[in-house]
């Protein structure tokens, strides 16, 4: 799942961005609004999580700029502001979900969740292919009964791979989804870490490479 965060506490939005991937996000950070209404509009994110009080330009605005200029993200907006007339606002203006400050962690990883699971087709609550079986909420994996060890990143590609329902997922697609802008798009990391993946999901493989095109189940 990819996630813009357009928060200008840049410590806050360093520690949140933090926990986040640590919940398997891939999450970018901008610190003001123009910055978060250019990287919104350039990249396919699942979630945009939008401080309402922005410098440079209002998130109200940013906001509304992403309405109208058609994006599929979706808007949760965040502000100290926590009234019923603010969160009308914010949901007036086309935000998808409002959150106020102080929020818990918890609350946040699942309100984007959910946000995430209706910015896409409608998925079962756990993705399965034969004996192995994947629950995206509760972050488990397992393969005839055995959980699977699997890293935030491994886990994201085979989210991605089970959420696609056969389809094949290019590397692109992959890097775009799991990974965040810190990854480097000219590194072999994708096909490490499916060949880590193949490996820990043991036989007989699941993941088939489809040459010139990507990876599918």
């Amino acid at each position: 799942m990819r996630v813009l965060l357009v928060e200008d506490h840049e410590k806050l939005a360093t520690s949140v961005a933090a926990g986040l991937r640590n919940q398997g996000m891939a999450v970018d950070i901008a610190l003001d609004g123009p910055a978060g209404l250019e990287r919104a509009l350039v990249t396919d994110y699942d979630v945009v999580i939008l401080d309402r009080d922005l410098p440079g330009m209002h998130g109200d605005d940013v906001c509304r700029s992403l309405v109208a200029e058609g994006s599929a993200s979706r808007v949760l907006m965040l502000t100290a502001a926590g009234t019923i007339d603010d969160k009308v606002d914010g949901l007036a203006l086309g935000a998808d979900d409002y959150l106020a400050k102080p929020f818990a962690f918890a609350e946040l990883v699942a309100r984007i969740r959910a946000l995430a699971r209706r910015s896409r087709p409608a998925l079962p609550p756990q993705l399965t292919h034969g004996d192995l079986r994947l629950d995206p909420a509760r972050r488990i994996a397992m393969r005839a009964g055995d959980r699977l060890p699997l890293s935030p990143k491994e886990f994201g590609v085979l989210e991605l791979l089970l959420s696609a329902q056969g389809a094949v997922v290019s590397a692109e697609e992959l890097l775009e989804k799991v990974w965040d802008e810190m990854a480097d798009p000219f590194t072999t990391t994708v096909k490490s870490t499916v060949n880590r993946l193949r490996g820990k999901l043991g036989d007989p493989p699941v993941i088939e490479t489809v040459p010139g095109g990507g990876y599918r189940i």
